[in-house]
């Protein structure tokens, strides 16, 4: 080895000897410049209370690009998924989600890098340290039997085989169920997604659709999401549906119902009203934030849920029992789309931003369709409201607790007979406009609701989503 220019100092020397020292003996392998000059692990753990072992740190993704196949008939998925992203402290190693899966090899600007992969931890130690503001790649070859994660009263999320396919939903987490990922909101990332199923099979998923492609009994179908999403917003939905395409305000909808449901009424009569209802949202909310739009129902009962799935919610069975419509819980999971999808949340702590305005539209949404005032369904649900419990910070076994849904649209509601019509609507649109694609938290909004109002909120704020007594009526 040469060296030329100035003389290099004692700690350049230093540096220097260990590195050569390290070829010598190992050849090189597993020595990083981690172990020598300040490079160190990124955060095995994103840090949020509410998913111990979830997201990572020391890097920031930017896209996934996402080629998996599956087979229903003995529910293996393999896969290649390669991320970029950019290392956000100088970094030896790193670390992915991959819950339940084998991996067969990573590469790392497209050389072989180490790894080790336990307790849904893909541990990665690149070749040579990555820098901090660097862009890399990271390709990770993986396959095996999903596995579901079960949640409790909201039944089964993660990967879930069904009698004609699977579906991959779940919050908080279901993302590192089928590929390698970031698993934190904190983190959101562009997607492309090839699902490649047996021929007469779909499989769907986020985004603007792609073209298919058929070879040797297999179709590919390709799915682009291009604005920033949450990997707990991803969804891939295999089996026997009835696929509905069309545009909507120029951009393509996809809507899909599975063939053992109804053709009319109930879930499809309900996911058919997606363009009206998001429609009357945007004149509330402002402009839609998505290149798509659309909706799956699945008519599996472990999914005991509905989720904001990003541009395409998913749905469960139990939202249209009997065959009966349900527009309001397509206006829930729409709104979401501008609350929780496009301004998404940066610990979950904060779910109420999610949840207390996606539960506030679906009274506004009642109210237009014929239904019940806010005004009313704001008075009902005031006077059974257990205040004991906060809307922020609810704990973990209350993320999806009325306190977060129903107490956080009473907030909502009251911050509007507070300012009044013209400067709430505003703050909302405001909102939507400034942190789309973004992340944010409790704070942020509160900060922006006063700069709109041009007046101090927190007092209130406070006491309608955290204080132990019924705020007085305003």
């Amino acid at each position: 080895m040469g060296l030329t220019g100035r003389p290099p100092t004692r700690r350049g020397l230093a540096v220097a000897v260990a590195a050569l020292t390290c070829a010598i003996t190992v050849g090189g392998a597993g020595c990083t410049r981690g172990d020598h000059d300040g490079f160190r692990p990124g955060a095995a753990d994103a840090g949020d209370p509410y998913v111990p072992g979830h997201g990572n740190g020391g890097y920031d993704v930017t896209h996934y690009e996402l080629d998996v196949r599956y087979d229903p008939a003995n529910d293996r998925l393999t896969g290649r998924a390669t991320v970029t992203a950019t290392a956000t402290q100088d970094l030896s190693r790193f670390n992915l989600d991959l819950a339940g899966l084998d991996v067969g090899a990573v590469t790392v600007a497209g050389t072989r890098a180490k790894y080790r992969h336990d307790d849904g931890e893909l541990v990665v130690t690149p070749p040579d340290g990555l820098p901090r503001g660097r862009p890399f790649t990271v390709a990770v070859e993986y396959a095996g039997v999903p596995t579901a994660v079960v949640d409790g009263a909201l039944g089964s999320g993660g990967f879930l085989h069904t009698a004609d396919g699977a579906v991959a939903v779940g919050q908080p987490d279901s993302a590192a169920t089928w590929f390698p990922v970031n698993d934190h909101p904190s983190d959101k990332a562009s997607y492309d997604i090839a699902v490649t199923v047996p021929d007469g099979l779909s499989a769907l998923s986020n985004g603007v659709p792609g073209p298919k492609t058929s070879s040797a009994g297999w179709t590919t179908w390709r799915w682009s999401e291009s604005t920033p999403m949450a990997s707990y917003l991803t969804t891939l939905v295999i089996g026997d549906y009835r696929v509905v395409t069309g545009t909507h305000a120029g951009r393509p909808m996809v809507t899909a119902v599975p063939t053992s449901m109804p053709v009319s009424g109930g879930a499809a009569g309900s996911l058919a009203r997606t363009g009206a209802i998001v429609d009357f949202l945007a004149s509330r909310f402002g402009p839609y934030p998505f290149d798509s739009y659309g909706g799956i129902a699945v008519a599996d009962d472990r999914v005991g849920y509905a989720l904001e799935t990003q541009s395409r919610p998913v749905y469960g069975p139990a939202f249209f029992a009997g065959d009966q419509p349900n527009p309001g819980v397509v206006a829930h999971e729409l709104a979401h789309q501008w609350f929780g999808d496009s301004v998404s949340l940066s610990r979950w702590g904060d779910i109420w931003l999610n949840e207390g305005f996606a539960s506030y539209a679906e009274w506004l949404w009642e109210e237009h369709d014929g239904g019940r005032t806010a005004q009313r369904n704001f008075e009902l649900q005031y006077a059974k409201t257990d205040w004991s419990q906060p809307s922020v910070e609810p704990g973990r076994e209350r993320m999806f607790g009325t306190a977060v849904y129903k107490r956080g649209a009473l907030a909502v509601h009251a911050l509007r007979r507070t300012v009044g019509d013209d400067t709430f609507f505003r703050i909302l649109r405001t909102w939507t406009t400034e942190r789309a694609g973004a992340n944010a938290t409790t704070a942020d909004f509160v900060a922006l609701a006063e700069r709109v109002a041009h007046r101090q909120l927190r007092s209130f704020f406070d006491a309608w989503l955290v204080g132990g007594a019924a705020p007085a009526l305003p």
